[in-house]
């Protein structure tokens, strides 16, 4: 049994610790705005912040997950930046298919979270990795500025 403090709220699991996270909460926790892209780490659906920070979910065994920590997944994020990230993406029509989407989002809330007028250098940087098959990469960007923006 774990227990696990997840968008503010003390949550305990039956599950083998060999499971990953992502499934924890997409399929015990129902969860399911974190999505399942390629089960590798590498396209940034399964971001979720773990004490702030964008974490892969997907990968991350739930023994892995230390005690203590806060997880937020897209339905928890409620931060400043998560918000002016959400109505940003909104106003520059950022997503097509939007399966990307609450990867990206969670990313980008963690970016504006600790630099607050971030250059285009500094979105590529904390954006790759964040897989968009339909290649909105120029909105994504311009909707980031757009948040930085309208938090300063």
């Amino acid at each position: 049994m774990a227990l696990l403090s997840i968008n503010k709220e003390k949550l305990s699991v039956d599950v083998a610790g060999d499971t990953p996270l992502l499934w924890v909460l997409r399929d015990h926790l129902k969860l399911t705005g974190t999505k399942f892209g390629c089960g590798m780490a590498l396209c940034g659906a399964c971001t979720v912040h773990i004490d702030g920070q964008p974490t892969r979910s997907c990968t991350l065994p739930l023994a892995a997950v230390k005690p203590g920590v806060e997880i937020t997944t897209i339905e928890g994020l409620k931060t400043r930046e998560g918000k002016a990230i959400q109505t940003a993406w909104q106003k520059l029509d950022v997503p097509q298919c939007g399966y990307c989407q609450s990867g990206q989002v969670m990313t980008a809330s963690a970016l504006l979270a600790r630099k607050k007028k971030p250059t285009d250098a500094d979105i590529d940087s904390a954006m790759a990795g964040n897989v968009c098959r339909c290649a909105t990469y120029v909105r994504i960007r311009a909707a980031i500025h757009e948040a930085a923006r309208s938090l300063a």
